[in-house]
């Protein structure tokens, strides 16, 4: 409530519950928040409305709650269906019970489920990737996110890796994963609309969508990213001292932005951010869209960069109403190279 005016009374097209666990919480939970969410910013322009869930926790009952509920797109974080390796991950759920959950999810009506999979896992082979991609098609999913493993430090497999107990996956292993996952989605009916993810048509996350559109979002509760105008901003960490800040904001009457991080934006900082969204998209980046809203500096800027990746054919332009300089996005080969590409088309002072 203390942030409604944030949004400038734009209509919320997309609802999101992720991050943490929400699949943990109760019927009466969820009910206090849309009802709050309703009250405040209304829910009627709200086509998708998103949870993240654990294989584990979507139950027959859990299910059964949650169509009582507005949910109508269920993603969930599968990682893998390889037995040994969901337990080296120490996920809380088995290969069986994510096969269940997605069946169970489909008996009781809904008809938009996303999962995600994870390759380059340690001591993975390009036939178990292969296995996981089959198994996943198999299921008749509308949506999957695909992310090669992250060692993020002081993580329990970053500290395994350091002690040698695991492998990280060979690169040419990673991107062959990566190749084979393309081509069997794409043989399969999927888009690949963005780096990480595909989807069916009419199936690509909106809600993720807003994210590389340059789309304002506001996001609540502890680590909760927003983005709006030319502001980013994001809430501690602790939730103990989220509930605190949130409370303070409240009794005295503070704008938001002097109990969270806020960093306001300049001109070249919000054109690195266009850079890296919107060449991580099948759509592109729309160099006429580049040139308005950064000025004919900053266009020549990203071509003059691009000029080698444009002769190496890792980017390509196409048109776009007969303009031949409309679009410039990543070839096939540039999929494989995108952070290094991006990275070199990005302002440094």
């Amino acid at each position: 409530k203390t942030r409604k005016g944030y949004l400038k009374e734009e209509p919320i097209e997309t609802i999101y519950f992720g991050g943490g666990t929400p699949s943990q919480l109760a019927h009466e939970d969820f009910e206090q928040i849309f009802r709050t969410i309703k009250e405040v910013y209304g829910t009627e322009h709200a086509e998708e409305i998103t949870l993240e869930a654990n294989p584990d926790d979507l139950t027959e009952e859990y299910v059964s709650m949650l169509r009582t509920l507005p949910f109508n797109r269920i993603s969930m974080g599968i990682q893998t269906f390889d037995a040994p390796t969901l337990k080296l991950l120490n996920r809380r759920h088995n290969a069986a019970q994510a096969i269940a959950a997605i069946h169970r999810l489909r008996q009781a009506g809904f008809r938009n489920i996303s999962i995600d999979l994870i390759y380059g896992l340690p001591e993975q082979t390009l036939e178990e990737w292969k296995a996981d991609v089959a198994q996943a098609i198999a299921l008749n999913v509308q949506h999957l996110s695909a992310y090669a493993l992250i060692y993020e430090e002081n993580t329990a497999l970053w500290r395994m890796r350091e002690q040698n107990k695991v492998q990280e996956a060979d690169e040419e292993l990673s991107l062959s994963m990566f190749e084979y996952l393309i081509t069997e989605l794409k043989n399969n009916g999927f888009e690949h609309y963005e780096i990480s993810n595909f989807g069916l048509p009419g199936f690509h996350s909106r809600h993720n969508s807003s994210y590389w559109n340059d789309t304002p979002y506001l996001g609540c509760g502890a680590s909760a990213h927003s983005f709006i105008g030319m502001e980013r901003m994001y809430n501690t960490a602790n939730i103990d001292q989220y509930i605190k800040d949130i409370t303070r904001c409240r009794e005295k009457n503070l704008p938001y932005n002097e109990v969270c991080h806020c960093e306001v934006l300049d001109r070249y900082e919000h054109y690195n951010d266009r850079i890296i969204t919107g060449l991580r998209t099948a759509a592109g980046l729309d160099l006429e869209k580049l040139e308005q809203d950064f000025g004919t500096e900053l266009k020549n800027y990203c071509l003059k960069m691009a000029a080698p990746h444009l002769k190496e054919n890792t980017l390509q332009i196409t048109e776009k109403n007969g303009h031949p300089q409309g679009v410039l996005k990543l070839s096939h080969r540039g999929l494989f190279l995108s952070d290094g590409i991006m990275s070199d088309l990005l302002w440094v002072d």
